[in-house]
């Protein structure tokens, strides 16, 4: 057994999950789900994890991450946005999609748990739509990315750039070499236009969602790796 899944598994029984639903501004609601372990820390902090277009929250991935960052002792958010919550394949306009991620933040902010230090992202879209609520206006302490998709696959002449260099915050991408989202040298050159506010980790051979195709236990090391980097960011960043 890969040992990211029994780590895992050991401390699934001091997992504390709690699931809620928020309404959008058009009355649909859809689903946000908490997960933590006892953490003796005064100060939270909290990530909050945005499915891309095509999987829910309860994909694989975005529950890999869930639970592996509640079990380093983070307060982890994840939620569907609404489009997916009702299991509708297009997804909402950009102003649901915003306006929805936006009212999750505040959801956390209200909550019992009341977070010192709130960073967002997610994988694919659900990381685009965050910078772009950042980009906005919105503050948070940082933000991070799981495969942002920085243009459509075959389509490396439109970039989705322009309002990353608004962003002041922190940010963190973790990318596949081989995605088809993001090719490295337009990703690399963002990057490095951001300057200090932004580092980058290449998963070596990784796709879109870091699968180097080389079967399921080489798969649990990747996400361990792209946890392990999310982490360490984190903790030089004063965590």
């Amino acid at each position: 057994m890969p040992e990211p899944v029994r780590s895992l598994r050991e401390a699934e029984d001091q997992l504390k999950i709690e699931q809620s639903k928020i309404v959008s501004a058009k009355g649909d609601p859809f689903g946000i789900v908490y997960a933590s372990f006892p953490n003796p820390a005064e100060d939270r902090v909290c990530l909050i994890i945005a499915h891309g277009a095509g999987g829910p929250m309860y994909s694989p991935f975005i529950t890999y991450f869930h639970r592996g960052l509640a079990q380093k002792g983070y307060l982890t958010v994840k939620f569907n946005f609404p489009y997916m919550e009702a299991r509708r394949k297009i997804p909402d306009k950009r102003e649901i999609l915003e306006a929805s991620y936006r009212q999750v933040i505040e959801a956390v902010k209200t909550s019992k748990y009341h977070p010192e230090r709130i960073f967002v992202g997610g994988k694919s879209m659900g990381g685009r739509i965050a910078s772009q609520v950042v980009a906005l206006g919105l503050d948070v302490e940082g933000l991070f990315f799981l495969g942002y998709p920085l243009h459509r696959p075959g389509q490396p002449g439109v970039l989705r750039d322009e309002h990353l260099y608004r962003i002041e915050r922190p940010m963190l991408f973790i990318s596949g070499t081989k995605d088809q989202f993001a090719r490295r040298e337009l990703l690399d050159g963002v990057v490095s236009k951001l300057g200090n506010r932004a580092e980058i980790h290449w998963i070596e051979g990784g796709d879109h969602s870091f699968n180097t195709r080389q079967g399921e236990d080489v798969l649990l090391k990747t996400y361990d790796e792209a946890l392990g980097t999310l982490d360490t960011w984190l903790i030089t960043h004063g965590v």
